[in-house]
């Protein structure tokens, strides 16, 4: 960042809300000289209930700065607020600083500033243009993708979307892991039992096939232990080079390949790079050698080359095996000083399952060790499990829930639920709602709920219409598209906004005048759900004010234009809203 002050003017510049943060952090200066409260840490609410006031801002962490009662310095605060053309009037409850807003300045206010910046709107420029990268999806060529994966590139899609939205320069990058005991077992598998096989032959998609014997080599193994040996020793010849192997491997993996093309695709997921750990491995040994020359490992007493953390908090570490085969840190190495080289970025994020905690620890204290001074810029963003019905994902038995079957259901289900509502949409029209419908439930699904905390995915729940769902904030989005085209589109009066003075009115323009202080906290903290359920909010208060006021008819041409507008701006903040989380805005369902 390259200054508090620059920060202020270019993330709430000209929004209302601005008013109310400056009056604020001007009464913390004047009350509280010297403490060096910043503009950004200002976090203003919305209460409960409007009786309470339009916006809230609470002292609790103010409190801890000062060493003070909150109450005590909520009070003060409001002694020292000074007017604005925004501020009705100011009162305290408790630790709160409450706000109420002259309405009809507030409202139009917002409003013109939401029709006047259109897509724009939420754009802040918290990263002023620096390199950030996101690695995620990290998928092995030995299976298809799962739930996991899915929820994975969901994370990876959106957080990259939210930092552009920020103002980073994004780089979105994938790390297949094409090579290692599991890929091995998979060929062994094919070698077998094959016959000279392939996906085209047995009408199936390259990864389903692939997976189809890694499945069975398990099956197989728990008989048969020789076949483990067998797999380990293919290992060995496909680091030595060996033609036979690495020719089976090469045709293996492209089938996984166009496999993985056709899930992302429907996922919606693009990368700048992909790089691939056959590729970043062998950096890894070289930066390993490297590191044992300069005295920052050594060599055990069974010939491993091993790096002892203990004085960090961790425990010693294998960096290469005694045959010089590479463990899985050893490419996380190569791969990371390899992201640093070949991209101007400042820090990496690695969306990884929250189970390898230990290991992203372990790498960036290796990194740091080795000298790297961009190690501390790493950063790993763990997220929990995805449990079914079942219980818990398993991929070695097959009892997987697998990324391309579950999309496939969900879009039955979308086409199920479309064909109840709507019998005026079919064919490639209805195939197509469905599948934007069915992928957002899953997206919007997986990313309302915070990234650490594991997730029980209901596919009936996800699809619903009603919710906490994406369905149902894509209906909204669908309906305002409606009320458009319905005549919406066609107003030319001038708005007279001094009329919109019920509630459902006042609370959805509150509500618009967050999304960027939405993107803001979301951009900072990493967690994608403040935006996905601050979406859902929005559209519940839209469909209160759609059900309970008449927008096209209003019975006041001034009163009508103000509505339209209103749903105009509520149609910017849903669409920008959902394309941040990948999802698609659709304008009929």
């Amino acid at each position: 960042m390259e200054g508090k002050k620059d920060l202020k003017k270019e993330i709430w510049k000209d929004n209302p809300l601005d008013s109310l943060k400056t009056a604020i952090l001007e009464a913390i200066k004047t009350a509280y000289p010297g403490l060096g409260y910043e503009y950004e840490e200002i976090n203003l609410d919305i209460p409960p209930d409007p009786k309470m006031g339009d916006f809230g801002f609470s002292c609790f962490e103010l409190a801890k700065k000062i060493r003070d009662n909150p109450a005590k310095i909520s009070n003060n605060l409001s002694e020292k607020i000074k007017p604005t053309k925004f501020i009705d009037k100011v009162c305290t409850s408790g630790p709160f600083l409450n706000f109420f807003l002259k309405n009809e300045i507030f409202i139009s206010d917002i409003i013109n500033h939401i029709l006047f910046q259109k897509e724009s709107y939420g754009r802040i420029n918290l990263g002023n243009g620096k390199g950030i990268m996101i690695e995620y999806s990290a998928p092995n060529t030995n299976k298809p993708q799962h739930l996991g994966h899915v929820r994975n590139n969901t994370i990876g899609m959106a957080l990259s979307n939210i930092l552009e939205k920020a103002g980073f320069r994004v780089y979105r990058v994938n790390l297949v892991n094409d090579r290692g005991i599991h890929i091995s077992k998979s060929m062994i598998a094919y070698k077998l039992w094959g016959n000279g096989k392939t996906p085209e032959s047995e009408g199936k998609k390259g990864d389903h096939f692939v997976g189809d014997y890694y499945v069975l080599f398990e099956q197989k193994a728990k008989k048969d232990p020789v076949l483990l040996k067998e797999a380990q020793e293919l290992l060995i010849k496909w680091e030595n080079g060996d033609k036979d192997v690495v020719n089976l491997w090469r045709k293996m993996n492209n089938w996984v390949y166009e496999g993985f093309d056709e899930t992302y695709r429907r996922l919606g997921c693009k990368f700048d790079k992909i790089y691939y750990e056959s590729d970043t491995y062998k950096l890894g040994k070289d930066i390993v050698f490297k590191a044992l020359k300069e005295g920052h490992c050594y060599k055990d007493s069974k010939g491993d080359i091993v790096i002892d953390l203990r004085d960090r908090g961790l425990e010693k570490k294998v960096l290469l095996r005694k045959d010089g085969t590479s463990v899985y840190i050893t490419q996380d190495i190569g791969t990371t000083v390899m992201k640093f080289n070949d991209f101007n970025i400042e820090r990496s994020i690695f969306v990884v399952a929250s189970e390898q905690k230990y290991h992203f620890k372990v790498l960036f204290n290796v990194l740091d060790i080795f000298g790297y001074e961009w190690a501390k810029n790493c950063f790993h963003l763990g997220y929990g499990m995805v449990y079914l019905p079942e219980g818990k994902m398993k991929s070695r038995e097959g009892k997987v829930v697998d990324a391309d079957n579950l999309m496939d259901e969900l879009h039955q289900l979308a086409k199920n639920e479309i064909m109840k509502r709507n019998r005026n949409i079919h064919g490639e029209e209805l195939e197509k709602i469905a599948e934007s419908i069915g992928i957002g439930a899953i997206k919007y699904f997986l990313l309302k709920v915070h990234p650490l905390k594991d997730i029980f995915f209901n596919p009936e729940e996800s699809i619903s219409f009603e919710g906490t769902t994406g369905p149902y904030v894509q209906y909204t989005h669908a309906r305002i598209s409606s009320v458009m085209r319905m005549g919406g589109n066609k107003i030319n009066e001038s708005p007279d906004y001094s009329l919109m003075t019920t509630p459902e009115e006042i609370q959805l323009s509150k509500l618009l005048a967050k999304f960027p202080d939405i993107v803001f906290e979301s951009a900072s903290s990493y967690n994608i759900s403040r935006v996905a359920n601050y979406l859902f909010n929005v559209a519940k208060a839209f469909n209160k004010f759609y059900h309970d006021h008449s927008i096209l008819n209003a019975g006041n041409k001034k009163l009508t234009a103000g509505r339209v507008n209103l749903c105009k701006a509520s149609l910017i903040v849903l669409k920008e809203g959902l394309k941040l989380l990948g999802i698609e805005p659709l304008e009929k369902m």
